[in-house]
């Protein structure tokens, strides 16, 4: 199984960070479905440092979460660095860096993406060793993209960049920033990656299935893969068995998802966010359309609850 730094996993399959998803109840879902390893949802630097609350909420975590990751983003490595020390004192194992969120409004401030464009590679190489002196003792990973373009395919070279910089491990997402999440991820980028360093690489884009993960393993020669859309409203992508087909068979995990939103969430939050996340969970269901439809319409959470169990049989 997969190390990375010192931090064991107990499964090669990761869930990657999603933003409005991957709360605590759900990273605890996902890890209890079988995922090795969750990532909290991408925070921002300026906003740890700065206090927000709505920031420090997306830190809250349990014992039984580890190990678990904080995905930080920004693009002043005084302020990235300022943020990662705040991280590293709490009970977080990996600190993971955003260099692939392809969001215009993350890139015009120049993170995300924009750090893999090529006049700002200085910046990006920066940016990480501020977070790797920063961090104490916790290993720090880098999510990157192949590169900005079709013109401009760096991820060897980045990741080169990465592992001098003191990265433990990496994430390549194999698409690059003008893809977006459109066209296929090319897996011999995520070869190539594999083949130019010699720290862990986690292989993302286009797993949609357990299957697809242990192929993209098996093909590239990646140490793990990260799931990212496919895990939402699915967390048994985690699990051989696969997506139970009747909402009788997906009632239990729901369920369990939301008695930890009930446990964990803010309560002024709670009834959006468990509609959010049961939208997905009905996907692919016969009358899963005309269902979400009654779920957003449902005033409460006991509404909620009832028309679930009604409509599970």
């Amino acid at each position: 199984m997969p190390k990375i730094g010192p931090v064991q996993l107990s499964t090669p399959f990761i869930l990657a960070p999603l933003a409005g998803y991957t709360d605590l109840p759900f990273r605890l879902v996902c890890r209890e479905a079988g995922a090795g390893l969750a990532v909290s949802e991408m925070i921002s630097c300026h906003g740890l440092n700065y206090g927000q609350p709505q920031t420090i909420s997306m830190l809250k975590s349990l014992p039984e979460e580890r190990p678990w990751a904080v995905q930080l983003f920004g693009a002043e490595p005084e302020s990235m660095g300022r943020a990662t020390a705040t991280v590293a004192a709490m009970a977080v194992d990996i600190i993971d860096i955003n260099m692939g969120c392809p969001v215009p409004k993350v890139v015009k401030k120049g993170a995300g993406s924009a750090l893999m464009k090529l006049e700002n590679l200085g910046t990006a190489e920066a940016v990480i060793r501020a977070v790797v002196r920063n961090a104490a003792d916790k290993p720090v990973t880098v999510k990157f993209r192949s590169g900005w373009d079709e013109k401009s395919v760096i991820a060897p070279d980045f990741a080169r960049m990465c592992e001098a910089a003191g990265a433990a491990a990496l994430t390549i997402h194999a698409r690059t920033r003008s893809q977006q999440f459109g066209g296929k991820a090319d897996r011999q980028i995520i070869a190539s990656v594999k083949q130019a360093v010699s720290i862990p690489v986690i292989g993302n884009g286009d797993i949609c299935s357990y299957g697809d993960g242990l192929a993209m393993m098996a093909e590239t020669g990646c140490d793990a893969v990260m799931i990212g859309r496919a895990a939402l409203g699915n967390p048994w992508i985690f699990q051989p068995s696969g997506l139970p087909d009747t909402l009788a068979g997906r009632l239990p995990v729901i369920l369990r998802y939301i008695e930890l939103a009930i446990q964990h969430l803010d309560a002024a939050r709670l009834l959006f966010r468990i509609k959010h996340h049961l939208c997905r969970f009905l996907s692919g269901l016969a009358g899963a359309a005309a269902l979400r439809q009654e779920i957003i319409v449902c005033v409460n959470l006991a509404e909620v609850m009832r028309l679930l169990q009604e409509r599970a049989g």
